[in-house]
């Protein structure tokens, strides 16, 4: 019996779990319609729809990549001065004040196009920097045999988020009016962060300053991937991850501009595919929160892989609305299902004490490895002048090569 295991108290559970729902205004509202908008506002009437693709996957992998170099360092500072939700409310402002600085930009030539991938890049840094501590809450939050249920709650409801999101957009969009959704996103997301900061766990300072916890912050991060290298079941895991996140990313930042480009979405139509998408993600996340507890996370997440391998190759195929519309549904189940499972997964791996700092590599597997994904896919698609379908079918390698590192791994929680 691990006496130093958390007790399960369903506010803080709840208030953890609002974060997402106010945050995923974010991941629902940018990753989809804002792809469609800053292709067809700004890129496209300047530069062409080949360009649309590539400039918008640069403009992610750039993000993610500022991302997977800071998280490690962040992480350990908010472990060596106490301040985890300190961190958490910064990266959150700065998230919310970039995404609502794109209020009335229009498209008007390559200044714009640089302004416009600035606050994109930088609000997609901080909504995905923010995360890494948001995540590092759940060993603290929840006992070992609760995590999975726990995990699958914060994204079902985060999901539930992402459709009074898309509520919102479905008033918004026919007036043409696209700046006020940017609004939306800050707005819900400031909002429904209120709970977190009120209920989960204060910090507890440590007296130590920042640039003295900077510098133990680094000599702690070379450290740690020494330490990571050496436990072969974390190392093969953080491998396995940073792979097959290549593909789920990928298609988070790429359907919704895949739906219009390439088989023709109107901005509702958009809307609705994205409501099926957040619907069955909620009901994935949920249905596969207790099996990832008795049958462990390692198996949800296989299963998961060979399903998305069979979604890539059939959104490829895809040649009707109808036909992409159940499509977009099983990605939504697979979707919700490998999030939860993936860091109820990471949870069971990590020493307790080190939440934010290993939840840092874990985010630094999982941004580092959401970079290639969209390159290949912008890339591919490039070369194929504009054709987005070689480059969907590109990304199903991905799920695969994940499966097979996945195979090796035990999901034995840490001693």
């Amino acid at each position: 019996m691990n006496l130093n295991a958390p007790t399960l108290d369903r506010r803080t559970v709840w208030a953890w779990s609002l974060y997402d729902f106010g945050n995923s205004s974010f991941a629902v509202l940018f990753a989809s319609l804002f792809s469609v908008h800053y292709g067809s506002e700004f890129v496209e009437p300047v530069l062409g729809k080949a360009q649309a693709d590539l400039l918008w996957s640069i403009t992610i992998a750039s993000s993610m990549l500022l991302v997977a170099l800071s998280s490690p360092f962040v992480g350990g500072i908010a472990d060596h001065t106490g301040r985890r939700k300190r961190m958490l409310v910064v990266y959150t402002l700065v998230g919310v004040v970039c995404v609502t600085a794109l209020m009335g930009f229009r498209g008007g030539g390559v200044g714009v196009i640089a302004t416009v991938s600035i606050l994109a890049g930088l609000s997609n840094f901080a909504f995905e920097g923010a995360i890494v501590f948001y995540n590092a809450y759940l060993p603290e939050i929840a006992p070992p045999d609760h995590r999975g249920r726990v995990s699958g709650l914060g994204f079902a409801v985060g999901y539930a988020g992402s459709l009074v999101a898309l509520g919102i957009a479905v008033l918004v969009v026919p007036t043409g009016n696209w700046d006020w959704l940017w609004f939306a996103i800050g707005a819900q997301w400031v909002l429904f962060t209120i709970p977190a900061l009120r209920y989960l766990p204060a910090d507890r300072p440590t007296g130590m300053g920042l640039v003295a916890a900077g510098k133990q912050g680094v000599r702690q991060t070379m450290k740690t991937l020494r330490e990571v290298w050496r436990m072969p079941n974390l190392r093969r895991f953080l491998i396995a991850y940073f792979i097959y996140m290549d593909g789920v990313i990928t298609v988070v930042f790429f359907a919704a501009r895949y739906a219009k480009t390439t088989l023709g979405f109107d901005s509702m139509q958009l809307i609705g595919m994205l409501a099926i998408v957040q619907v069955t993600a909620l009901i994935g996340s949920l249905v596969m929160a207790k099996p990832t507890d008795k049958m462990g996370p390692r198996w949800v997440v296989c299963l998961m892989l060979i399903w998305w391998g069979g979604v890539a190759v059939a959104a490829y195929l895809a040649e009707s609305k109808e036909f992409f519309l159940v499509v977009a549904g099983l990605a939504g189940l697979g979707l919700g299902s490998i999030q939860a499972a993936s860091r109820a997964f990471m949870a069971r791996l990590i020493p307790k004490g080190r939440e934010s700092e290993l939840f840092g590599f874990y985010a630094l597997c999982g941004k580092t490895g959401s970079i290639a994904g969209p390159v290949v896919f912008g890339v591919v698609t490039a070369l194929a002048d504009g054709n987005q379908r070689p480059g969907v079918l590109a990304v199903g390698a991905f799920y695969l090569l994940g499966y097979l590192v996945l195979r090796k791994v035990s999901d034995e929680p840490v001693a």
